[in-house]
């Protein structure tokens, strides 16, 4: 039998991809927003590809804004875009 594996929707590009193969940004209760690694940080949780084409669709579209429910600053994208480069390496 096989195990059931959990699909989420990139915010930037819209494809329906594993849990795992996405990474999950999060905003946490005093409103600061991070790159989930692990992918369980408490808090409200968005998913993108982990290139940054989707991080800056989301961006041009304010996807990620509306996911979690809050303004998102440039330093915050751009700290989000380090991240990633960090994080595919």
């Amino acid at each position: 039998m096989k195990k059931h594996i959990p699909q989420r929707m990139c915010i930037g590009c819209g494809t329906q991809k594993d849990k795992r193969e996405l990474l999950r940004v999060v905003r946490n209760k005093e409103g600061e927003i991070s790159l989930d690694a692990t992918g369980k940080k408490p808090g409200r949780g968005a998913y993108l590809c982990p290139c940054p084409d989707c991080l800056k669709k989301a961006q041009k579209a304010r996807r990620l804004e509306k996911a979690l429910s809050a303004q998102i600053s440039p330093e915050v994208y751009e700290s989000l875009l380090q991240e990633m480069a960090a994080h595919g390496e």
